[in-house]
């Protein structure tokens, strides 16, 4: 029958929205192929194309949503959520096919990364070099720092990144690392073979860790032996997650450790997972260590080969920058590929953790003492202290010292005897004036307390904390408003935005901090309400610096 007189016939040919492209489509299943797609792996195919192609163009994130069964908008959110993830729109052009990232963070801000950034935008920047601001790359005893393409560049200069970039070699460089066979000719993995063949038993690595006084080296400080306990006393399966995503401005120990002895490590991540009985074992490093992911993927493969962990075991995780998957539940989110939000708790993860099983997670400094600790004894361990607090510390030292770096050094040693006993002292024509004990979250203080212990619960009452033993040391040479600004801009550049004290609270400081006049009235408001209703430690330790300016120098408001 013809269609009534005015109207035309529906069309069912072309369904609504935007279709695949049959060449994207194509191209990421050649990509893809051999795979078997999982939904937890999205962040792990997005890095696939990013690597691929440069970029991560509209029609291939079709491509790869039809080919998962996902809707676009969840591979989107997720794509848009991760620094390292350069999304090219229908219309817009594709970035250029350099990348040089210019550390601005507080280390390399005191060493002269504002300068370099602008030098390096007008002398470098093409439509084959792309420059652009970066947060802490774990190179803070090099600073500034930067990365070409995967090419770590230290004490950077604008001849440097140029001689870089034009070299055409941007990959990682890899350490001088002990590998596995060297690492068993030194004993390695015999503890790991004694655990396994009941010569050891679970409580008593845990009470071997507890004796020693071996605590969380990630921030939190929580005991290490009592962690496995708790974990053991939900019902499996059980899982455990290593968190390498070192991010804290300031922190670089665990780069150190893993660029050069990472069985160490690794042999104490695969006794944690037989002490829990976790079915497998997840390893999340940090995209900024290019190197390190390179290394970890040689070594876990050489481990499955010798059979010492079983093909599969451990998943080594890819971040995409992002600092607040330090958080640990936010780092279980990306390893289940979603964005990286942070969880509400309770459940803490050791009752729900990754896919909503019993997780133990340590860091990767805590892990690399487990072999150590059992084969020397824990009162080898703990007797190393000082001023009462218990074993060693790795502290990542940078700044206004002579000999920056990391510092094996007692726990509870003071600032000033670091500094003098293992940092060289200060550097030649500076003076302490303040430093930050623990990163960017831990706040800043006077060289009047420069005789603190440096250990777990020592800076809690001045509203700040030891955390990840990241020291940054400024000197009469520095302004203390200016680096206040300068972790203000970290914290609102990192923030994940999912609530809205921490998303609109570290906005409103950086414009308050940049624009004045500061009103400490509205400042300690602000203040107040970050700490008391942001979800996760990012917007509760976000007013740190703006406290300990307003504190202890209320001369440089």
């Amino acid at each position: 029958m013809d269609a009534p007189r005015g109207k035309k016939r529906r069309k069912f040919a072309e369904p609504k929205g935007r279709q695949v492209d049959e060449a994207a489509l194509a191209e990421i299943a050649a990509l893809l192929a051999g795979r078997t797609l999982r939904r937890d792996h999205l962040i792990e195919y997005l890095h696939l194309i990013q690597d691929g192609f440069g970029h991560l163009a509209a029609p291939h994130l079709r491509a790869l949503a039809h080919l998962m069964r996902l809707s676009m908008a969840e591979v989107f959110e997720v794509a848009s959520f991760y620094h390292h993830f350069d999304i090219v729109k229908e219309g817009e052009a594709a970035p250029p096919p350099v990348t040089i990232r210019i550390c601005d963070s507080i280390t390399c801000m005191l060493a002269g990364a504002e300068a370099l950034i602008e030098q390096a935008e007008a002398g470098l920047a093409s439509s084959e070099i792309r420059v652009v601001r970066a947060p802490c790359m774990g190179r803070c005893a090099e600073a500034p720092a930067a990365m070409a393409g995967k090419r770590a560049v230290g004490n950077a200069s604008l001849e440097k990144l140029a001689a870089v970039a034009a070299s055409g070699d941007l990959s990682a460089e890899i350490a001088d690392y002990v590998p596995l066979q060297e690492y068993r000719a030194g004993g390695g993995y015999r503890l790991l073979a004694a655990c396994r063949a009941g010569e050891k038993s679970p409580g008593e690595i845990a009470d071997a860790l507890g004796e020693a006084g071996l605590r969380g080296m990630g921030g939190a400080g929580f005991p290490a032996g009592k962690k496995w306990e708790i974990v053991r006393s939900f019902e499996g399966p059980r899982l455990m997650t290593v968190n390498g995503d070192e991010g804290e401005p300031g922190t670089f120990k665990d780069r150190h450790y893993l660029e050069t002895d990472p069985h160490r490590m690794l042999e104490g991540a695969l006794i944690g997972a037989w002490a829990v009985e976790a079915e497998r074992l997840y390893l999340y490093m940090r995209d900024e260590y290019p190197g390190v992911l390179e290394i970890l993927r040689r070594e876990i493969a050489a481990l499955e080969e010798a059979g010492i962990a079983p093909p599969g075991f451990i998943e080594l995780r890819r971040g995409a920058g992002a600092y607040v998957c330090g958080e640990e539940s936010a780092m279980l989110e990306s390893i289940e590929g979603k964005r990286g939000l942070p969880r509400h708790r309770p459940p803490y993860i050791a009752e729900r953790g990754v896919f909503a099983r019993p997780t133990l997670n340590h860091n990767v400094e805590t892990l690399w003492w487990v072999r150590d600790i059992v084969e020397n004894g824990a009162a080898w361990f703990a007797e190393q202290g000082r001023n009462g607090a218990k074993g060693v510390r790795s502290y990542s030292v940078s700044g206004r010292v002579a000999e920056p770096g990391v510092k094996v050094a007692p726990a509870g040693i003071t600032l000033a005897e670091l500094i003098a006993e293992y940092c060289g002292g200060m550097a030649e024509g500076h003076s302490l004036k303040a430093f930050l004990p623990g990163g960017a979250s831990g706040g800043i203080f006077p060289a009047s307390m420069a005789d603190t212990p440096m250990d777990f619960g020592q800076f809690e009452s001045a509203r700040g904390f030891i955390g990840s033993h990241a020291v940054v040391v400024l000197s009469q040479e520095d302004d203390i408003r200016a680096a206040t600004l300068n972790l203000m801009r970290f914290f609102r550049h990192e923030s994940c935005g999912q609530c809205t004290p921490c998303r609109s609270g570290t906005e409103k400081l950086v414009h308050l901090l940049t624009d004045g006049p500061l009103d400490e009235e509205v400042l300690r408001d602000l203040e107040a309400v970050m700490r008391d209703a942001s979800i996760c430690g990012l917007g509760q330790a976000a007013p740190n610096p703006l406290n300990h300016l307003l504190t202890y120098f209320r001369e440089e408001m």
